[in-house]
């Protein structure tokens, strides 16, 4: 309650709209009373134009040196958590780049990097209990590591090996654990997003909340703004995360809206909103932990739009050099980038030294190898499982095509 007594100015940094209806009201004898809305008459016609209103300001903690910005704003973590984040951090990116060169080498079939967004998994993911609901998009990696997701577990989802508990039925990177709470990735745009309103309806009236993750391209997907109103109406616990890396896959945001960001749309619908740095990982630990105070106690969503950049390729499927260009890509990389700043942070306060950065990037580096070669070995699921755990009775059309499977000896191979 602290952190939500302190931030309390951000819930008001903008007025979207007037908040003094009630006196304003008291100047006419017949105020509006149309059950569409709640306001006041005037006698001016105008447009109420985007132009009208203040952008949203960006909440930090840290400036780009890695100092704090202000203060009363650093959040009381223990050294131990902080580092704790910091490690899973660059464990992320160094398991992100062998991955990304395994696929280039031909040995897995797919695969998304999270660099320069690492922030807004790990700062994010430690504000949350493990109780917790995630609904993830598919670049919430970090937030899986950080809750206990194995480097061995990563690998052999991407392998869809034996150990693969989707049994190879996903495209690699397409995470899930029950055990941690975590939803499996679907790769239609903005499906979990309505998912996570009805999880978090189901939660209501508990100490948990639900936080669906999405980027800035799923917010021009009509689930979007269904998930947006069933929660504010129905008055649901979840948190909305958008992850606005400016390029969604190779749209920039100036072709995705005309309007203030993704967190204008949020005052529209009755959501509470923060817009914060997504490359401070302090500023989306106080945001996170914020919002699920607030979304539990008042029973009620909160929209937070971190914005940070893609530094990676959308995906190895992807060129992002066709679309932007490499000055802009390198300046982010080097100017901003969330683990650099953050490490600065650490070694202001003594956690971290140049040590412990080469002993870590040894460990991590030699602990994702060694993953990597033990899940290149194991053995695959038998070709008859893809037909399993999808339907209580097979239809005949899948036996008909288990059948035909079956006498065909590449199937059987």
């Amino acid at each position: 309650m602290a952190l939500r007594r302190s931030l309390k100015y951000i819930d008001g940094a903008v007025k979207m709209f007037p908040s003094n209806l009630k006196q304003a009201c008291k100047n006419y004898s017949d105020c509006p009373n149309f059950p569409g809305a709640k306001t006041t008459w005037t006698e001016q016609l105008q447009f109420t134009k985007p132009s009208s209103y203040a952008p949203i300001p960006v909440y930090r903690v840290l400036n780009r040196k890695g100092q704090v910005a202000a203060q009363q704003m650093e959040p009381n973590l223990s050294e131990d958590v902080l580092v704790k984040m910091y490690k899973t951090m660059t464990t992320l990116n160094i398991m992100d780049k062998i991955l990304y060169e395994s696929q280039r080498q031909g040995r897995i079939s797919f695969y998304m990097t999270s660099y320069g967004e690492e922030a807004t998994h790990i700062g994010s993911a430690a504000a949350l209990d493990l109780d917790d609901l995630v609904y993830g998009q598919y670049r919430e990696t970090g937030v899986l590591m950080y809750r206990g997701f194995t480097l061995q577990q990563f690998v052999d989802q991407c392998y869809g090996n034996i150990d693969d508990k989707g049994k190879g039925k996903q495209m690699p990177v397409h995470y899930g654990s029950k055990e941690l709470n975590f939803v499996t990735i679907s790769s239609p745009l903005g499906t979990q997003m309505p998912q996570a309103v009805g999880s978090a309806y189901a939660l209501k009236g508990t100490e948990r909340v639900v936080i669906c993750y999405f980027g800035d391209g799923t917010a021009s997907e009509g689930d979007a703004h269904a998930a947006f109103n069933f929660a504010a109406t129905l008055g649901c616990p979840v948190i909305f995360f958008c992850r606005n890396n400016g390029y969604a896959i190779s749209t920039p945001v100036s072709q995705q809206y005309k309007g203030d960001g993704i967190a204008a749309k949020g005052p529209s619908y009755g959501i509470n909103t923060l817009r914060i740095d997504g490359n401070d990982v302090l500023a989306v630990y106080n945001a996170t932990k914020l919002a699920k105070e607030f979304s539990i106690s008042e029973k009620k969503p909160v929209l937070i739009e971190a914005l940070t950049y893609r530094v990676g390729d959308h995906s190895t499927s992807d060129d992002s050099s066709s679309y932007r260009s490499m000055e802009e890509v390198s300046n982010w990389a080097t100017s901003d980038h969330p683990t650099k700043k953050f490490r600065l942070y650490l070694q202001s306060k003594g956690f971290w030294s140049d040590e412990k950065e080469t002993a870590l990037i040894t460990e991590a580096k030699n602990d994702i190898l060694t993953a990597f070669s033990l899940g290149e070995q194991k053995t695959k699921h038998k070709w008859t499982e893809m037909y399993e755990d999808v339907y209580k009775f097979i239809p005949p059309h899948i036996k008909y095509v288990l059948r035909t499977c079956r006498k065909n000896r590449f199937c059987m191979s």
